[in-house]
């Protein structure tokens, strides 16, 4: 080992943590409501810092048979997906309580020598992907098992030197968080007023949604070599998951229409799945998906109030059962299947302007909150690549 990694040592997993899962629940367990349970879909939503609608719940009998018998995730244990989509880590919470599926998941805990953040940042890194990929199974679904995982080796500082690094990725991990949870606030600030003005005020005119919105098809005219091309995966929950640029020559067939600044872009297919978008830039260099529809406001009111509109929950899940009523391969919808919604707008002028302005202030600063939380990720994952690996060494600790 190099000067680099000196009092570092490459050291196999079973060693530091006890490595193990769930003990089965079966169908007769699972209750309605009470303590949550968690599968893989779960805890990869919440590694996201998404909003979970639970399916599963066990009782609070079974839940403490079961803690008293052979535990339960406690604060800083680490769940980890093991089939499917692999190796997505997950640190327990102070104060969490939940139960979780066997096989789904692997269990880490009881750690001899070992800042559990550390691992939690060991799996999120390429060297851990890596060696993840290496002890994987399966052609058709991919897994992990607990004996494989047991043998994964691991180059370890000290654990004063774990403790830094830890600290130092847990840091950006903290201001994201925050920021997350500030968009959070924010939106539900503006649903809250916005059904309380656009829903339950009496003082409104109804409008059909076909009155202020009309759907536009317009051929990207392709004058430059290179676009950036979005299709229903690249948008989220109102945001634009990436601005990369490709080549022309290489795109798929679906690639045609264009869009500009104020356009919101909505998914065909599972409106329940948040794949829509606000465009809030200049988009002149953009083409997307014919899978997607290109919403534009007809000038009646701004597009800050159809955003807010069509991502509410009960209009997502009002399009979801239309989507599931048609026949076809896919839950699709088009803009025919929506053109009749009805939407409330307030009759007052001045309050209609004012929310309007509320409303935009809320929408630009979710975006600005969105940029910045981009900006720590990227440098979070530098950092991530070098202090795992020991090119970059936390300051003190560079001589072991």
């Amino acid at each position: 080992m190099s000067d680099l990694h000196k009092g570092w040592k490459k050291t196999i997993l079973e060693s530091i943590v006890n490595i193990g899962s769930s003990k089965r629940i079966f169908l007769s367990d699972y209750v309605t409501s009470g303590i949550a349970f968690y599968r893989s879909k779960e805890v990869i939503e919440k590694q996201k810092g998404n909003y979970i609608s639970l399916e599963l719940f066990i009782t609070k009998e079974k839940f403490n048979e079961i803690k008293e018998k052979y535990g339960v995730p406690i604060k800083d244990d680490l769940l980890l997906t093991s089939v499917g989509t692999l190796g997505i880590p997950y640190l327990v919470k102070e104060n969490e309580i939940f139960y979780f599926k066997d096989g789904n998941l692997t269990w880490f805990s009881k750690y001899n020598n070992l800042e559990p953040r550390f691992l939690y940042y060991f799996f999120l890194s390429s060297i851990g992907k890596e060696r993840l990929n290496e002890i994987k199974i399966g052609s058709t679904q991919s897994a992990l098992t607990i004996s494989g995982l047991k043998k994964i080796t691991i180059d370890l500082p000290p654990i004063n030197e774990q403790k830094a690094i830890a600290h130092i990725l847990s840091s950006f991990d903290n201001k994201i968080e925050l920021l997350k949870e500030q968009n959070r606030t924010l939106e539900t600030m503006a649903q809250t007023i916005f059904k309380e003005w656009f829903i339950e005020n009496k003082n409104t005119k109804l409008y059909l949604f076909e009155e202020l919105v009309q759907s536009v098809s317009i051929k990207h005219k392709f004058n430059d070599k290179k676009v950036i091309f979005l299709n229903t995966s690249d948008i989220y929950d109102g945001k634009v998951l990436h601005h990369e640029y490709s080549n022309v020559e290489g795109l798929p067939g679906q690639a045609k229409k264009s869009i500009q600044k104020d356009d919101i872009l909505f998914t065909e297919i599972r409106p329940a799945n948040k794949r829509f978008a606000y465009i809030n830039f200049e988009a002149d260099d953009y083409v997307v998906s014919t899978k997607l529809m290109v919403l534009r406001s007809k000038n009646i009111i701004d597009t800050s109030i159809l955003y807010l509109f069509l991502k509410l929950p009960y209009t997502l899940k009002y399009l979801q059962i239309l989507a599931e009523s048609r026949s076809g391969t896919f839950p699709q919808i088009t803009f025919e299947n929506i053109k009749s919604m009805k939407i409330f707008i307030p009759n007052d002028k001045l309050i209609l302007q004012n929310y309007t302005s509320l409303f935009k202030s809320i929408i630009t600063k979710t975006f600005q909150n969105h940029k910045s939380i981009q900006t720590l990720q990227k440098t979070r994952d530098t950092l991530l690549a070098k202090l795992i690996s020991g090119e970059k060494r936390v300051k003190g600790f560079e001589n072991g």
